[in-house]
């Protein structure tokens, strides 16, 4: 196998105050047709990033010729775009990597793929080299411009390839996207995260955080309206923290969401935000704008001051629900869901009972909940553990319970009211069914047709479920 370079999470850790290089992408690639007659399959695991990322790497595959196919047995070339925030996720990869080894042998010309953050570990790399000897290509977050260079090398030169840069990072644009949807895009904004919250490995594998230039999206976007796109969603580690990388002039994400709502776009969502960069400013410009949606994913991971110290989330529980009652204050029909870890190393059942406290208060819409787990190379990771794997499993199951009554509370809202709703397309269980989201982001079913499909309908909310809406069409 080529080593040309492993992770180094020491390495990954280091910030420094070099300015970010932008970089344009080639876009007349000297290497072609390379899927000539070949069939690709992408596997994505994990955040809307890898989602994004993933669009990135099948426009590059599909320049290339090659043909997306749902079946591995048919598959020339296979890629999974791995997450490493939690182990059940990690374990779920080394699984599908164990089934294609056979796979792998009945057809030793397929080409295996592993990219994204779990190669950016070194733990990763060094169990591909042990146990799973028959995947070809590694790559990480930092180098999917030169995944094309890689595929030409292990199909011209016959030998397996690993690369994997640890660093700070910089901004590839003009990068190709192949959108899973016609009406909806996501937009990257910014990459990386500085934060290093002691459970969380995103910042060695993600690198620094480093903006891209306004003008950058901007365009980006207006292509998109120009193209029929009805809704974005600016993707970033933490969007709040948007132009503090910026060396000159003070243009943060507010300014970003005034000017992006100002191009015509009808839809704009962001994600994610940190409790402590989300400023008054950014509120009013939600308040402000019709296009800004309502919605605000806001993870508190915890309502206990201790813990919340012992992840270096740097605010309290206080300081989280002031703003949520700001927020609350300028943007009464607004929609708050949030992140939440239970069974963290000191967690006692005091902090726990301090978190289902914060819940009721914050009268969230929403939760993914989640019980810890531990990253090799974070700080938690080398914490006392505290809590039994039954007492955290408890505990998930009653937040879940508090969690899943915010939920139907607010559905039923909305029950007798008319919604705005993006028709996305058929229902997988009702032939004559049609689902999209409202401004507030809820799930509705509706009786409607395939000409909807890609339009903002007006929807009477019928009936109000946990998960989703049943409604009507309100014809005009």
């Amino acid at each position: 196998m080529d080593i040309r370079k492993k992770p180094d999470l020491t390495l990954a850790r280091k910030r420094s105050k070099t300015p970010t290089m932008t970089i344009e992408y080639d876009q007349n690639n000297e290497i072609q047709n390379l899927g000539l007659g070949k069939k690709y399959l992408i596997q994505t695991h994990g955040c809307q990033a890898n989602e994004a990322d993933t669009e990135i790497l099948r426009a590059m595959i599909e320049e290339q010729k090659f043909t997306l196919t749902d079946k591995v047995e048919e598959a020339d070339l296979i890629l999974i775009n791995t997450c490493a925030v939690r182990e059940t996720a990690e374990n779920k990869v080394f699984g599908e990597l164990g089934r294609l080894k056979s796979l792998k042998k009945v057809n030793p010309d397929m080409i295996l793929v592993v990219a994204g953050c779990m190669s950016q570990e070194e733990a990763t790399i060094e169990r591909i080299l042990t146990k799973y000897k028959h995947v070809d290509i590694v790559l990480g977050t930092h180098n999917i411009p030169e995944f094309i260079h890689y595929l030409h090398y292990v199909m011209t030169e016959r030998k397996q390839m690993i690369e994997v840069i640890s660093q700070e990072g910089s901004i590839t644009e003009h990068l190709p996207h192949a959108r899973d949807s016609r009406f909806k895009a996501w937009v990257n904004i910014m990459y990386g995260c500085d934060e290093f919250c002691t459970y969380c490995i995103v910042p060695y594998t993600r690198g620094k955080e480093r903006s891209r230039r306004k003008e950058y999206i901007l365009n980006e976007v207006k292509a998109l309206i120009e193209k029929g796109y009805q809704e974005i969603t600016l993707l970033g580690q933490n969007v709040n923290s948007y132009g503090l990388d910026f060396e000159e002039g003070n243009y943060d994400f507010s300014d970003l969401l005034s000017d992006l709502a100002q191009t015509g776009i009808s839809r704009i969502r962001f994600t994610t935000s940190h409790p402590k960069d989300f400023s008054d400013s950014l509120i009013d410009v939600i308040a402000k704008y019709e296009n800004v949606m309502p919605h605000i994913h806001l993870p508190v991971q915890s309502g206990s001051d201790t813990v919340l110290k012992k992840m270096n989330r740097k605010y309290t529980k206080e300081q989280y629900l002031d703003l949520v009652h700001r927020i609350y204050e300028k943007i009464p029909n607004a929609s708050i869901t949030t992140d939440i870890i239970v069974g963290f190393p000191t967690e006692t059942e005091h902090d726990f009972l301090e978190t289902m406290d914060l819940v009721t208060k914050a009268r969230f819409e929403g939760a993914y909940t989640f019980v810890y787990s531990p990253r090799k190379g974070t700080p938690a990771a080398m914490y006392e553990t505290t809590v039994s794997k039954q007492e955290a499993k408890d505990r998930l199951h009653r937040l879940n319970e508090l969690v899943n009554e915010g939920y139907l509370k607010g559905n039923m809202r909305f029950e007798g009211q008319n919604v705005k709703v993006l028709i996305e397309g058929k229902s997988k269980t009702k032939e004559d069914v049609y689902s999209g989201y409202t401004e507030n982001n809820k799930l509705v079913n509706v009786k409607c047709s395939d000409q909807e499909i890609g339009n903002i309908v007006l929807v009477h909310i019928t009936k109000a479920k946990t998960w989703s809406l049943d409604g009507e069409l309100v014809r005009s």
